[in-house]
């Protein structure tokens, strides 16, 4: 599933591409939408929000609408020139927007709706601070996660109303920048903030580059997959050298089932160091 940077990095090229450009054709397909055409309308503006992609258009009257999109786990957003050869399948086209300039497709997209713009509050008003967005509060988000402190450190953090952006490539590594098992409590982490700090720090260093690490020098850049070295701490690495200690990475699962207030989260790999994030000790 694209993770915050991803989702950043297709808003940044939808934009460039399509802001002030008026649309000279649309074509919905699925159903809700078949019949929608917004020929004539001009993208505004589009805009990340944790991993939800929010393209705002102005129709002919002055209308306002967004086109509401989220990848999943194999939904992407691709940028052509006008008529170009697609890289997809076309029957995997769910949205395709024509301009003079480019068009734009978005394929097997999971979610895709289309809504006015001052009803954006209905599809993301309950995500909790975004970590790439200007909405940044890492108090905020803390208070948040520790309002549940039974609840998995790693659950806790793909639970996109605690914090947006996080995937499971970040949980995993920053769990293990911070020492902690994924599936030791919330009330276990002897340093949440220290923890948010390094989520955003990672997420922010691969705004940029379509080729994520988590590796960084002592200066916050990145530094793996060069000179051979690993693009992340451990996920992905089962059985191979922890970069800290030499142990070899381990692999499970972690997901929880929706206990009072909080909500169930799927099961999903993790990636761990038996060595540095000891695994909790259940009664």
């Amino acid at each position: 599933m694209p993770e915050g940077d991803s989702v950043w990095r297709a808003a940044a090229q939808l934009h460039s591409a399509l802001a002030g450009q008026k649309l000279l054709s649309s074509d919905f397909r699925v159903p809700r939408f078949a019949t929608l055409k917004l020929d004539g309308w001009t993208v505004s503006e589009v805009v990340p929000r944790g991993k939800h992609l929010l393209m705002r258009l102005q129709g002919p009257a002055q209308e306002r609408l967004t086109i509401h999109s989220h990848l999943k786990m194999e939904g992407a957003w691709q940028v052509y020139p006008p008529g170009g050869r697609w890289r997809k399948p076309g029957f995997t086209a769910r949205c395709v927007l024509r301009t003079a300039a480019a068009d734009a497709v978005g394929f097997s997209l999971g979610i895709l709706d289309v809504i006015k713009t001052a009803d954006e509050d209905s599809v993301v008003g309950h995500l909790g601070p975004d970590l790439l967005g200007p909405d940044w509060d890492a108090d905020e988000a803390q208070r948040r996660i520790l309002a549940h402190p039974e609840v998995s450190i790693g659950v806790a953090l793909l639970d996109q109303r605690n914090l947006a952006g996080i995937g499971n490539v970040y949980r995993c590594e920053v769990c293990f920048l911070s020492r902690i098992h994924p599936a030791a409590p919330v009330s276990a982490v002897a340093d949440l903030p220290a923890l948010l700090t390094d989520a955003k720090q990672l997420l922010q260093a691969n705004i940029g580059s379509a080729r994520r690490t988590t590796v960084m020098n002592p200066q916050g850049r990145p530094a793996g997959r060069s000179g051979g070295r690993p693009g992340y701490w451990v996920y992905g690495r089962e059985h191979q050298p922890c970069l800290r200690c030499g142990t070899p990475i381990r692999y499970g699962v972690l997901g929880n089932k929706a206990q009072g207030r909080t909500r169930a989260i799927e099961e999903r790999d993790i990636y761990f160091c038996p060595s540095c994030q000891p695994e909790p000790v259940t009664s």
